[in-house]
């Protein structure tokens, strides 16, 4: 991310891993699909609508955006963890609020690689990478959040399907997405090791139906939803993995990339912050003097440099450690909840050196600030974080 004068925010030079040529080419082909297709007039008319355009789904799959990390056997662009990376840099840069893709391509796709049986994979993954299939996740319930063994919604054998009771909330591209990972326990007197996850086709389950698209203090273009399953019947062979009772398992293995995913946004939302604060404290004026002449002005924004630099290091050393397999829940649970805190603390003085400017709603620092505190809460609030980081002590 760089200033208007075109120097870079943070002074951290790029990983080689991430500077190879061919993801720089496709870097640059991502920034023109969002500057073609969510210029900031269609990313407002999603936060008004409350959701994103399903025609946007397509054309992000007709330019092979969806199912990056997904074989090309399948479809998929047959990528790495540093296409989401980079995906994910984008959105942030671009300021496309609410497009629920990274979840889409780095949370949902993934469980159907790493666990679905070969007929699953053939069946959904090529839907999933032309835009034919939106994806969600759906664990929280009314009564469960981080703690996913307290789902209470059940799915019940019955002869050749599985039947779905329960409800869940705050579902992400839960108005769109018409390809659901259902968490749910097959074996309620097993605790963990009855969880299970069903992929819901929802076009095709009687007894799905979608609540309301929920109002939220930010990110109004993400249609957040409601979820019921009432009596819902899905085919068994629509169990992941085909084995009941690996649900809990599937997770746990997943969420360290979930919890990664967050801090790599987290990043992008400070250093974009960064940018509209410098190029902001140049031009404005008080008594006289910019306001970046003003100590406060320099001593605050020197803090909030170094913390970043610290923190994108981190990152970087973690998206590395990633893609050698040796990222644990442990550091996972450290980038989250560290990175998404100082999101929060940097977005927060950055609106403070827009002064009043900076609580109206037509400035992007306004909207940062909404959209980025829910980061503190998803994926596992924090506190729950630093009670899986004390468990190592």
């Amino acid at each position: 991310m760089r200033d208007g004068a075109d120097r870079p925010v943070l002074d951290v030079e790029r990983p080689a891993f991430l500077a190879e040529e061919d993801l720089n080419i496709f870097a640059a082909a991502v920034d023109r699909f969002f500057d073609e297709h969510a210029p900031p007039e269609t990313v407002a008319r999603w936060r008004e609508n409350g959701i994103v355009d399903r025609e946007m789904w397509l054309r992000a799959g007709e330019a092979g955006l969806l199912g990056l990390s997904v074989p090309e056997a399948y479809g998929g662009a047959g990528g790495d963890y540093r296409h989401e990376v980079i995906l994910m840099e984008a959105l942030a840069a671009k300021g496309v609020d609410g497009f629920g893709i990274s979840l889409h391509n780095a949370i949902v796709a993934p469980y159907i690689v790493h666990y679905g049986t070969p007929e699953q994979k053939d069946r959904w993954l090529p839907g999933i990478c032309t835009g034919q299939y939106v994806t969600a996740i759906a664990m929280t319930e009314p009564g469960a959040g981080s703690d996913l063994q307290g789902v209470r919604t059940v799915a019940r054998k019955d002869g050749g399907d599985y039947v779905i009771s329960g409800q869940k909330t705050f579902i992400t591209n839960g108005q769109t997405a018409n390809l659901i990972c259902v968490v749910a326990k097959t074996d309620p007197s097993q605790g963990a090791r009855g969880v299970s996850l069903i992929v819901v086709e929802t076009e095709k389950t009687p007894g799905f139906s979608r609540g309301r698209n929920l109002h939220k203090l930010g990110l109004e273009a993400q249609d957040t939803s409601e979820l019921f399953f009432d009596e819902a019947r899905v085919p068994a062979e629509n169990l992941l993995g085909g084995d009941e009772g690996q649900g809990f398992f599937q997770l746990m293995n997943q969420l360290p990339q979930e919890r990664l995913n967050i801090a790599v946004q987290g990043m992008g939302a400070i250093e974009r912050a960064l940018a509209l604060t410098i190029d902001h404290v140049k031009q404005r004026e008080a008594f006289g003097k910019r306001l970046i002449d003003f100590q406060n002005t320099q001593f605050k924004l020197a803090e909030c440099k170094t913390e970043a630099t610290v923190a994108k290091v981190f990152v970087y050393w973690l998206i590395e450690q990633h893609l050698q397999g040796k990222l644990d829940a442990t550091k996972a649970s450290m980038a989250k909840y560290w990175v998404s805190d100082l999101e929060n603390k940097i977005i927060d003085e950055c609106l403070q050196l827009f002064g009043g400017w900076g609580y109206m709603d037509e400035y992007p620092i306004s909207r940062m600030y909404r959209d980025s505190r829910v980061q503190r809460i998803y994926g596992g609030a924090n506190e729950i974080m630093k009670v899986l980081i004390a468990r190592t002590l």
